[in-house]
């Protein structure tokens, strides 16, 4: 089991560098494929991944993608409203096939996969994006990793005791202050390539603080949400380690506020 998940893992993040080094059109298509995919297993928990409000989900997730891949961001949230807008005329239209909270829950998937999803292709074609979309990685899996190891070594203290009981306080202060320590490393490393941080090493810390916090909440929003469907994982897609949404959960949480905070930090350094 270790060695299968340690594989696919590997081959997981192979994947993922070379479709956010090539940007462009392999990136379009890496996005678009995991985001179709995590909208499908999360409708899937819902029970409603073939009905049409999802399809409909389906489509605006494809939408998203190619708006930013034609450099057109300003049109996302447009492209989000039509599909909301879509999936209340099918939901009259077709009454009463489908439940007011059916079309609440597509929706949901819209902008918890789709949208937030959407923000790591954004930060890559942003200024200085071949550098800083790698933020959103660090501080997410850097936090994991750095929570792990304090939390097995000194962790005490339940954070989440009902929710997740092996997630502890001390593990947590240390996945916050790992992903800064590892976020000023990277900064100081490559310094000279991050040209609109006029301090490298201490922004790049403050965003690995602030995405290691943020990614911990989004480990434990999709564990709640399969707490309550009581389900084990989303899928079986990446041997070891479920599905997309059990491998992105903490990523959808950072991929947005690192665009935020790398956008304000670059207008004010």
């Amino acid at each position: 089991m270790f060695i299968t998940r340690t594989i696919s893992g590997i081959v997981l993040l192979a994947v993922t560098m070379c479709a956010i080094i090539a940007s462009g059109p392999l990136l379009y298509l890496f996005m678009l494929l995991i985001s179709l995919v995590g909208m499908y297993e999360l409708y899937r928990v819902f029970q409603m991944e073939k009905k049409i409000p999802a399809i409909v989900g389906y489509l605006t997730s494809i939408g998203i993608e190619s708006v930013i891949l034609a450099g057109k961001n300003d049109l996302v949230v447009l492209i989000l409203v039509l599909g909301f807008l879509a999936m209340m005329v099918s939901y009259v239209a077709t009454y009463p096939k489908f439940t007011a909270e059916e079309i609440a829950k597509a929706t949901f998937g819209m902008v918890y996969v789709a949208l937030m999803m959407s923000f790591i292709f954004q930060t890559r074609i942003n200024n200085d994006g071949a550098y800083t979309v790698w933020l959103i990685f660090i501080s997410a899996w850097g936090c994991d990793t750095c929570a792990y190891l304090v939390g097995r070594a000194i962790g005490k203290h339940k954070m989440t005791p009902v929710l997740s009981p092996k997630k502890s306080i001390e593990g947590a202060v240390g996945g916050i202050i790992g992903s800064a320590l590892i976020g000023a490393l990277y900064g100081t490393i490559f310094k000279t390539n991050l040209t609109e941080f006029s301090n490298p090493a201490v922004f790049c810390a403050i965003i690995g603080a602030c995405g290691g916090f943020i990614s911990m909440f989004g480990d434990l929003s999709a564990s709640a949400i399969k707490r309550q469907y009581q389900i084990k994982d989303y899928g079986n897609l990446i041997p070891g380690h479920g599905g997309i949404m059990d491998r992105f959960d903490s990523i959808i949480f950072t991929a947005p506020l690192i665009y935020i905070l790398v956008t304000l930090l670059q207008r004010i350094a």
